[in-house]
This record gives C-alpha cells, structure tokens and sequence, in this order.
C-alpha cells in the first residue's frame, strides 16, 4: 500500500529502525536499522490517511481513540524517533506545510484571552481533579520546570531548587510585598512568605488553585503573610516591590503582551524586581500544536525571545538578566510520565482509559519537545531602575547560600489533598 502516510514517513525517517503496520496488516520499514526497533500499528485507513494529512493534530487522536496501538516500545519512544528525525528534515509534505502555514496566519486569533476568556482557558486544565495532579506532581505542586542542581537531584530537591533559585533573583528583604502572578496551588508564595519573610499577594484565574492555595496557608499559619486571590493580573491596581510569574506566561497569547508588561510596568515599585520564568522555543516565533491547543492548553502559546525582549523594552523596563534552562524541563517531564505510569490505575478511576492516554501523549510529545524540538526554559530578570541591583551577578549566588541555611531549619510542608 503506497499510501500517503507510507510516503511522509519515507520523506522523514532517516535513522532508527522504525515499523508501521498499516490498516492491511503489512508492515512497512523506515530508518536505517540502528537503535531499539520501535512498532506502531494503524488500525483504518482512515486514520492512515488523517494522520498523514495532519500529523500535529491527528497522530494524538489516533493514540486517545486506539486508532493508533503500539507494538513495539510506547508512545514516548515512536515521538522521540520522529522528533529527532524531524529536526534533521527540511523538505516536509506539502500537506504539513500547508497546516502549519495556516496556524502561522492564525495564531493571533488562537490566542486572543481578554479576561473572561483566560478565565474559561484556565479552567479546562487547572480545574481538573487535584486527585490527579497528586498522582504525579511533587509533594508541593510545582506544576512547572524544576530546577536540577546535580543528577543525583529527586523531583522534590529539583522544585524546592527552582524556588529558591527564584527567590535569589528577587533579592527580597523581610516585609517586602511581593505579587506571584498565576500562583498556582501556592508553593512558591508560600515559600516566599516563610523563607524570605516576603508579604505575599498571589493571583490565579482557577477555582481549585485558589482554593487549595489558601487552605495551604491557613494551614500552615501565614494568612496574614500570603493571601491568593481569584483575579486577573490585569485587575489589580497596587505597587509591589517584586514581582514573580512562573508558567503563567504561555498562557497569555502574543498579542496581549504589550498589554502584560505594561502592567507589570505600573505595579512595579520604582526601585522594583521582576522575574519571568516561561517555556521559550530556540528556533524562533511559531505557531502552538493543534493537538495541545485542543485538549491541553487552548489559547497557549510557547514565545521566542525575539517575541518577548521587544515587548519589555517598549514597556519601559530594563532587561538584567537572562538564563536559558536547557533540559531542565525534559528531566521534570521525565519524572512525572514515570509517576503517573506508576498510578495509571488510579488516574483511569478518576476519569478513563481515553483520558489517561491522552496524558500519556501530553507528557511523551511534551518532553520530546524540550529534547528534540527546539523548547526549553527562560528566566528573564527586568527593573524600572537598572540601579535597583547589585553590580554582579554574585549577589544570587550569596542569596541562595542563605536561603539553603533557612531551608534546613524548615519542615518540609505536604500539599493538602484536595479530594
């Protein structure tokens, strides 16, 4: 069969030892034999034919729907093949060229959040069960790249890093008010308020975050140090002396970034620090997958530098420092495919088999992402007065030194069970 699907596969696998058994039950052979031999195995010609047609979007529905079974290795291991093979590709069916050119021309439409919208966007991912989230999450929800200080790092040493190599960017002093913006369940906030002593504000546009986030701090009594509340950014109207948002950047949509440091700019305190912490994609702007934008995150969009450092600029704002996390997030993906892999079970009692390989295909593509496609991290530091810092960047090394010392007088708390 000399199908369409046998033909851009043929276009695109170079390497690896790859095998497709079409809807016929004829096994068909690409690559050049090296590696492990990964197997997947089509079961209609009309999935054949949709996931030549649209791979972005229909290879993850062919996975959910079982129109896509895998034979040999997981689903991890056929996207890493792709991926890697992809990278080395310039010559792409005219079909892919033609939907990527289309999401290219939309993307601004895609990503259009004014309030109520971002509200809505939220809720399809962040108002899921916290059962969930307690399956494969570290004991703190850190839902966002961890930070390894060496490999012999866990999950839960990676995101308490992440947080205090934040904290050390801030350089906050005891008192200060300190704006978490998308602050999630609440841990950094609430590291902030108990570390560094910080007065914290957190906002997030999710019922359960909110929720959690508050029942977090009155259990562990710092109510009158970390308040979150359920609020968009762009409603607030106070001076901060720092402000912090990790992982809520994606969420913003690329037209509505002037809109983002502009408000920053105004509740910035004049001798203020701002720290972005966001996905960023190395290979320039681009458009959001199709199959992410339908079941993971609608209206999300991973930026480019060059998209980002302009908006700053014409916001006003100094740009300090910038550090790239390369991997980070890949070994942070790792680790949660590998704990939900272990509660699949409990995942698929809390909702079923579609949904749990629908994760499954969220976690596998995204960290193929960050290992062959070009994703990694940012952490941009920016000022209204370049002097608000020290000179050097040796100040963050001395902070997190302190920082560390604190964190072993500390109990290590446990997120709340949310059900």
């Amino acid at each position: 069969m000399n199908s369409m699907l046998d033909r851009s596969l043929r276009i695109i696998v170079k390497t690896g030892a790859l095998q497709m058994i079409d809807a016929a039950g004829l096994p068909h052979t690409y690559g050049d034999g090296t590696g492990t031999p990964v197997v997947f195995r089509v079961t209609s010609r009309g999935w054949m034919r949709s996931i030549a047609m649209d791979p972005d979007l229909n290879l993850g529905e062919a996975y959910m729907a079982g129109g896509l079974a895998m034979e040999q290795g997981s689903i991890y291991d056929l996207l890493a093949l792709l991926l890697d093979n992809a990278r080395k590709v310039r010559d792409y069916p005219w079909i892919a060229r033609l939907y990527h050119g289309l999401r290219l021309w939309l993307k601004r439409v895609d990503q259009y959040n004014p309030v109520g919208k971002a509200k809505a966007n939220v809720a399809h991912h962040y108002d899921l069960s916290g059962a969930l989230y307690d399956l494969f999450l570290d004991r703190d929800r850190q839902y966002s790249c961890a930070y390894f200080e060496n490999e012999q790092s866990s999950l839960e040493d990676a995101q308490l890093a992440k947080k205090r190599h934040l904290a050390a960017k801030l350089d906050i002093k005891p008192g200060m008010k300190v704006l978490d913006i998308g602050s999630g369940w609440g841990g950094l906030g609430l590291y902030l308020a108990e570390t560094c002593g910080a007065r914290v504000t957190g906002v997030t546009l999710s019922e359960e975050q909110h929720k959690l986030s508050n029942e977090r701090a009155a259990q562990r009594g710092v109510t009158g140090h970390a308040e979150f509340r359920l609020l968009d950014y762009r409603n607030l109207n106070e001076k901060f002396d720092r402000i912090v948002s990790v992982g809520m950047f994606e969420h913003v949509g690329i037209g509505h970034y002037a809109e983002f440091f502009g408000k920053c700019a105004s509740l910035l305190a004049d001798n203020g620090i701002a720290v972005l912490h966001s996905i960023s994609r190395a290979d320039g702007p681009g458009a959001t997958s199709a199959w992410i934008k339908k079941y993971i995150f609608p209206g999300g969009y991973i930026p480019a530098l060059s998209e980002v450092t302009p908006a700053i600029e014409r916001a006003g704002l100094y740009i300090t420092d910038i550090e790239i996390l390369r991997l980070h997030y890949a070994r942070t993906l790792r680790e949660w495919a590998r704990r939900f892999a272990d509660h699949r079970e409990r995942a698929k009692a809390i909702y079923d088999e579609r949904f749990c390989r629908m994760w499954e295909f969220y976690l596998a593509a995204s960290e193929c992402a960050f290992r062959y496609g070009g994703m990694n991290n940012f952490q941009i530091q920016f000022v209204k007065n370049q002097e608000a810092l020290p000179l050097t960047r040796n100040y963050m090394i001395a902070q997190e030194e302190g920082l560390r010392a604190v964190e072993g007088k500390r109990p290590r708390f446990k997120s709340i069970q949310a059900e």
